[in-house]
């Protein structure tokens, strides 16, 4: 493993801070590193892999499209994009959907129907996004843009210009950037690396009525929070409301790259041929995986496993709470879940990989649960007494 690591530093670009383990292959709940360790997962690929890993039907459904047809460009139609397209906005609640390789890429183009809208309706370039602070929609230099957080931005800059930044969950702050130029409110309907904080009822419904008012478009990021998570399919549908785009990603493939901008109402209609594309968008092999995603997920009743583990989960951790004083609060929603120490959380996540556990960071503090969907109990059981045990 040293020197496979060795090798990796040697011949990769130091963009991304990895833990010393090399993961060999997964089963379920389980991952093993090439040594053969086996690990409880509860990071599920920053939020990915829903199904677990090795879902014989997945598995299937995949391997049943690569005997087919992997690629045709989008200068054809396919039967996979098709099915899997009436799927998604059918359960987003959408109108039209846009398949992408990637949530960057989404949000990319979730920015340019916004730009357009607003040059359709005042013939002008000066459309105004709002966003929020603490967000985070993604590294390229769109997404980068309405991201929050000037420590990602710093080094890149200039951003892109007409970018204003609100406090989320404060309505008030929002009111008061709107103008006659704004086009659009981009806000994730629970902040992930900002800390997982999840949008107040009061608050995401008054963005919703702010952008009636002001025809402006609501945009939810439901990259990570989406697909399932927070208990519904998407984490807006909590909240009885339905934004004018939504952009998805990272769960709906369950491990095949595959992002989707939805669409309805103001938004929909605004790109026309030319406007956007994408190379492997709509590809057979990423919109046959969204297929068998939506499909298990229904087979699986995953919305009422989440449901039901969600309330074990928020059980176990809340004496927990009671028990470690190192423990802030614990904040979320569904099966995503931030425990927010008064301590860094590096050595913790560390002390928990050498018990068998994989957990993932939010910002310094904050320890991430983001455990495939099909979680039991005696997997919270096993999470929890690990961390009674480090903490």
């Amino acid at each position: 493993m040293n020197r496979y690591i060795q090798e990796a530093n040697q011949q990769f670009i130091s963009a991304y801070n990895r833990y010393p383990i090399i993961l060999d292959h997964g089963e379920g709940m389980y991952l093993y590193d090439i040594d053969g360790k086996r690990y409880l997962d509860f990071g599920s690929g920053i939020g990915v892999c829903g199904l677990g890993y090795h879902d014989p039907n997945h598995t299937r459904m995949l391997q049943g499209q690569i005997e087919k047809l992997l690629h045709t460009s989008n200068l054809f139609y396919n039967v996979p994009a098709i099915e899997a397209a009436k799927q998604f906005n059918q359960a987003a609640n959408m109108e039209q959907v846009f398949f992408t390789n990637s949530g960057a890429e989404a949000i990319e183009g979730a920015i340019k129907i916004a730009k357009k809208y607003h040059f359709l309706k005042y013939k002008n370039k000066n459309g105004e996004i709002i966003a929020m602070k603490k967000s985070f929609h993604g590294r390229s230099m769109g997404a980068l843009s309405i991201t929050g957080q000037e420590a990602y931005q710093e080094p890149f800059g200039p951003m892109l210009p007409h970018i204003k930044f609100a406090e989320f969950n404060d309505l008030e702050s929002v009111k008061q950037l709107i103008t006659e130029n704004t086009c659009a409110i981009f806000l994730e309907t629970v902040q992930g690396e900002g800390g997982i904080y999840p949008a107040t009822d009061f608050f995401i419904k008054g963005v919703r009525q702010l952008c009636d008012e002001h025809k402006i478009l609501m945009i939810s990021d439901e990259i990570q929070c989406g697909m399932g998570r927070c208990g519904q399919m998407f984490a807006y549908q909590i909240y009885n409301i339905v934004p004018d785009i939504v952009v998805s990603a990272k769960g709906l493939g369950c491990g095949i790259p595959v992002g989707a901008i939805g669409t309805r109402g103001l938004a929909t209609g605004i790109l026309n041929a030319g406007d956007h594309g994408t190379t492997y968008g709509s590809n057979p092999l990423a919109t046959a995986a969204v297929i068998s995603v939506f499909n298990l997920y229904n087979q699986y009743r995953i919305l009422s496993n989440v449901n039901a583990m969600t309330a074990y989960l928020d059980k176990e951790l809340s004496e927990l709470v009671l028990q470690k004083t190192v423990i802030k609060e614990v904040r979320g929603l569904g099966l995503m879940k931030g425990i927010e120490l008064f301590a860094p959380a590096t050595s913790y996540i560390k002390a928990l990989q050498e018990l068998g556990i994989i957990v993932i960071p939010s910002g310094t503090h904050v320890i991430r649960l983001l455990p495939p969907l099909i979680v039991q109990k005696e997997h919270i059981d096993m999470l929890v007494q690990a961390l009674r045990k480090i903490l």
